[in-house]
């Protein structure tokens, strides 16, 4: 038998291996850890205990705060600010679906009483949401924290009292042990088995992990590449499974050419910003502009310019993503018609420098090999496709894959719906169904953790409806249960008619302690 291959963690600022720091594991060892998970699925039926669960995990991530940012940035080189953010961040979702926990309106209790007047007659149903059971978890490369095994798939997965095995990324092998011991910690302190939260390494291993019979369902957060296989693995089951996955976005931005006269010199330097904040290695990236032509469309790219010219190159999370946006860059930049304002490419031996590509809208209208252009790029680049009237906007629109996000900068009149032309509802309806989240006059990059948030949208963006960041996350892990006409001394709790788990619900249709 062949020895289990090493798991070393990598300096993306020098592309020297720094230490092993775990082997792969073997598929015994994914059967091991997950049946362990199911085996932990009884010990978070408590919903006090999960809460406490969620609160300590957090503390103890703060608590060791130092030492996670330092091993996040020796693996990613994202730099101690942007990590000390996204802490702050992950124990912030920790803490929040805690307390969503605790208000128990995610059960979504319903009970409608028996009604013989009816016609047909009614019988009493109550119905509430139950855990599918051990979860699999597939952690991003471009957030060590976030959405790695601290993050927020994890943390919604145990509030719906969900046990989760997480496959760790190897971007940040380190990282993830350090986080992953933190929070079988976390379980230990307040009583569940370590069980509740798991750790496995190699792409075998998520392999494994996806056709194993125990795992419920599975988020995951990628590439189009690796997570249609995985997609299409869960799909492939005996008994398929959902696969939450995110998989990639373009997430377009719409420029209109008023908004483009009234503050070209804003919205220019404000795209730059978004376009090369993190390196570009932000999912809701800005990866196509729909830019005016004339004089108002030739003042923004000349902000755009100059922002990006100032931007300092920057290391991208490993050297293989590095080849990838170097070559991608390159054949994007050699297709007709295609220009360079600013050439991005390497910046050095380990680092790479923004740039952005402008071409005729028209050029993207219709099929061709132009189509490249509309795949996402993952670094500092963004395209500028710039376009004669509002018909090659649509024409645009129209050929675009879902999308996370999608932008529209409109002038004040626009926005406030009194232009003549009535284009901002126009457009607003327009880019709706390409993309989960649209936002006006600001820049996708900076996904606000709020009940109201939804990060998710259509193929390929992501391969359910659902979303990864926000509280009603936790619907992912949750499936619904009628029971009809259920002696009351058998009903669970949450379902008893004194409501002695003092839950919001709605009874016969009105709502009740919410």
């Amino acid at each position: 038998m062949a020895a289990a291959a090493p798991v070393w963690s990598v300096d993306p600022r020098t592309g020297k291996q720094r230490e092993q720091v775990a082997v792969e594991a073997t598929a015994d060892e994914v059967d091991a850890v997950v049946r362990a998970a199911h085996a932990a699925r009884g010990a978070l039926a408590d919903r006090t205990v999960r809460a406490a669960l969620l609160r300590r995990a957090a503390a103890l991530l703060d608590e060791a705060g130092e030492a996670v940012i330092e091993a996040a940035d020796a693996e990613t080189a994202l730099g101690p600010g942007r990590l000390t953010g996204e802490l702050t961040r992950t124990t912030y979702q920790l803490r929040a679906f805690a307390d969503i926990v605790d208000e128990g309106a995610f059960l979504d209790v319903l009970i409608d009483h028996a009604d013989a007047g009816l016609t047909p007659p009614r019988p009493d149903l109550r119905r509430y949401k139950i855990p599918l059971g051990a979860v699999a978890v597939y952690s991003a490369s471009n957030f060590p924290l976030a959405f790695s095994v601290p993050g927020g798939d994890t943390a919604s997965a145990l509030a719906a009292g969900c046990p989760v095995v997480v496959k760790a990324h190897p971007d940040h092998p380190a990282t993830s042990e350090l986080c992953t011991a933190l929070l079988r910690r976390a379980a230990i302190e307040v009583g569940l088995p370590e069980g509740v939260v798991n750790l496995v390494h190699g792409f075998q291993a998520g392999i494994d992990l996806v056709r194993h019979p125990l795992i419920t369902a599975a988020g995951f957060t990628g590439s189009v590449r690796g997570g249609r296989a995985l997609y299409d693995a869960a799909a492939a089951r005996p008994h398929p499974i959902p696969f939450h996955g995110e998989l990639g976005s373009l997430n377009p931005v719409v420029i209109t050419e008023d908004a483009a006269d009234e503050r070209a010199e804003q919205i220019g330097a404000g795209l730059a910003g978004a376009m090369t904040l993190g390196v570009g290695q932000f999912c809701v990236k800005p990866g196509l502009v729909l830019a005016p032509e004339g004089e108002t469309g030739d003042r923004l790219l000349k902000s755009l310019t100059a922002a990006v010219s100032d931007t300092e190159a920057g290391v991208l999370l490993d050297h293989r993503m590095r080849e990838a946006f170097l070559e991608g860059v390159r054949t994007r930049a050699e297709l007709p018609d295609v220009e360079a304002p600013v050439t991005p490419g390497a910046g050095g031996a380990h680092t790479v420098s923004a740039g952005f590509l402008a071409v005729p809208a028209a050029r993207l209208a219709t099929e061709g090999p132009h189509d490249l252009l509309l795949e996402e790029c993952f670094g500092p680049v963004t395209v500028v496709a710039r376009y004669a009237d509002e018909a090659e906007i649509g024409a645009v629109l129209a050929r675009l894959p879902g999308n996370l996000s999608a932008t529209l900068h409109l002038s004040d009149a626009e926005s406030a719906g009194t232009d003549e032309a009535g284009r901002g509802a126009r457009l607003l309806a327009e880019v709706t169904p390409l993309a989960g989240r649209v936002v006006v006059n600001g820049w996708p990059t900076g996904v606000a953790v709020a009940p109201a948030q939804h990060h998710g949208g259509p193929y390929p963006a992501t391969t359910s409806t659902s979303t990864s960041v926000g509280g009603t996350a936790v619907e992912r892990w949750l499936r619904p249960v009628a029971y009809q006409d259920t002696p009351p001394a058998l009903l669970p709790p949450e379902l008893r008619e004194d409501n002695p788990l003092g839950l919001p619900r709605r009874v016969d249709g009105r709502a009740e302690g919410a």
